[in-house]
């Protein structure tokens, strides 16, 4: 039985859309998963809602939600349609229609639930303008104009991916701005991959690296799993992931 669970997972990794269509990353989606589990679902036994924004094809969570048993529901929030079909079809083969409710509506646009987490791994891809391979991948100028707009969301604690070619030092000072420390993360280091290799990323990724605002080593950079918190008592670790994040230079 384990053994099967095993291969439907994998399965579950695959994809037989194109690229452009729907979010395909099997490392980044894998280290996701790793993050939302231990860094929240291992600490929220009391968590009643989890809210999600870009849920894409719902791999990371649905994996996180098969190997941790967590008592609350994940609401998770994704506008490209066929993103969401995929995601409730898996949500259906595997049983937790009842853990993980999807809605094809954008977070910003929706009445906003009580939640004890807000999760992403939000578009971080910086460049001109969205066209891109991926238009939905568009972070902004510098790749975190989303990721300012999910912690002005005001939640208490919130798991985001943070990538150190995307401004990581202005993303870390806006959030200390808005009130959040950073409680604890994760970080890992990926290849740069399909979407981060489209050209007019790569060009303005060099511009934000002459600028001291974006960070790798030739064809690799840091992904890390933050999570902030308003909660006072928590020893803040942003000085810390800081000195992480800015580490790798050309």
């Amino acid at each position: 039985m384990i053994m099967a669970r095993g291969f439907d997972l994998l399965l579950m990794l695959t994809s037989s859309q194109p690229l452009q269509d729907i979010f395909f990353c099997p490392e980044e989606s894998n280290f996701y998963s790793y993050c939302i589990e231990s860094l929240v679902l291992n600490h929220s036994n009391s968590a009643k809602s989890i809210v999600e924004f870009g849920s894409g094809d719902g791999s990371p969570v649905i994996n996180s939600l098969l190997r941790v048993r967590y008592p609350g529901v994940v609401h998770g929030f994704e506008i490209n349609s066929l993103a969401c079909e995929v995601a409730k079809s898996k949500i259906e083969a595997y049983g937790l229609t009842n853990k993980y409710i999807i809605h094809n509506s954008s977070l910003f646009d929706s009445t906003k639930l009580p939640a004890d987490y807000l999760i992403s791994n939000p578009p971080y891809l910086p460049a001109k303008d969205n066209k891109l391979y991926q238009p939905l991948l568009y972070g902004g100028i510098d790749g975190i104009s989303l990721t300012k707009e999910l912690l002005s969301l005001n939640f208490e604690n919130v798991l985001l991916m943070v990538s150190s070619y995307s401004n990581p030092e202005g993303l870390i000072d806006y959030a200390i701005t808005k009130g959040y420390s950073t409680a604890n993360f994760k970080v890992s280091p990926l290849e740069f991959g399909y979407y981060s290799s489209d050209p007019k990323v790569q060009q303005r990724i060099k511009e934000l690296q002459a600028q001291s605002r974006a960070f790798y080593f030739k064809n690799i950079y840091l992904l890390a799993g933050v999570l902030f918190t308003k909660q006072k008592e928590t020893v803040d670790l942003s000085t810390e992931l800081l000195q992480i994040m800015t580490s790798l230079s050309c």
